[in-house]
């Protein structure tokens, strides 16, 4: 096994691969894209300035960003419950996670940065949704990328499953996508490696299907104050016109 840096950096490729294999069976929940463009039009600007800062002085925080979002999404829905601060049987503190996930003090960051342009409207959930989405959009910055993968550490591209037509996986996990014999992943491993495009865009839309899995909305959740616990019974958010929340843990 290679460094911690490129190793968690490539297990984020491997992870949403899997979301792509995952595609058809994901359900896509009522949501609104645009649901912040009134109540808090800098959202993404605010999310993206932080995450640019940090990666500044840890180049390994997009991933991270990345994995929590898949984690929380995988693991009972989209409800940021991975951000709690541990309970009983907690998410946080879960054997696949405990020192090992990280990144929570950037989602700090974010969430008091967006508590002050627009307090009580983002919520959890959301900040991480975003993260992940300017976590690959900076991955198309080379100075903001380190080993990404053996061929091209630099940048996103489709050089993982390339890597693995010429038994170069960085995991024997992931090389057996390719090298077990009549494994259904061979197919795909063939298309993407030959076709960086199509890629893309099973990556975005797998992305869009994780970000969908048992989201709340309305008034099924609340708009933390602090990602790390939930609000008081008296500051939960009721408001009924939250009916295309994006999410709203």
């Amino acid at each position: 096994m290679l460094g911690e840096m490129p190793c968690s950096k490539y297990l984020v490729v491997a992870v949403l691969f899997f979301a792509v294999l995952l595609e058809g069976s994901l359900s896509n929940g009522q949501l609104s894209p645009t649901f912040y463009d009134q109540t808090c039009p800098n959202v993404t600007n605010i999310i993206r300035q932080v995450l640019e800062n940090a990666s500044l002085s840890d180049p390994r925080i997009g991933a991270s960003l990345i994995r929590l979002h898949f984690h929380d999404c995988f693991v009972q829905g989209c409800d940021a419950s991975i951000l709690l601060d541990d309970a009983v049987n907690g998410e946080k503190e879960a054997a696949p996670n405990n020192n090992s996930a990280r990144g929570y003090e950037v989602v700090d960051a974010m969430k008091t940065a967006l508590e002050t342009a627009c307090p009580n409207t983002v919520s959890c959930a959301d900040i991480l949704a975003i993260a992940s989405e300017e976590s690959v959009r900076l991955g198309g910055n080379a100075s903001a990328l380190t080993n990404l993968d053996p061929t091209t550490p630099d940048g996103f591209d489709n050089n993982y499953f390339s890597n693995l037509l010429i038994h170069k996986g960085l995991l024997q996990s992931d090389q057996e996508l390719f090298s077990t014999e009549g494994a259904d992943t061979i197919e795909i491993v063939n298309r993407f490696s030959a076709n960086q495009t199509a890629f893309f865009e099973s990556f975005v839309e797998s992305m869009i299907r994780m970000g969908n899995l048992s989201v709340l909305t309305g008034t099924d959740g609340e708009i933390r104050s602090n990602c790390r616990v939930v609000n008081s019974a008296t500051n939960i958010r009721s408001d009924s016109s939250d009916a295309d929340l994006v999410s709203s843990i």
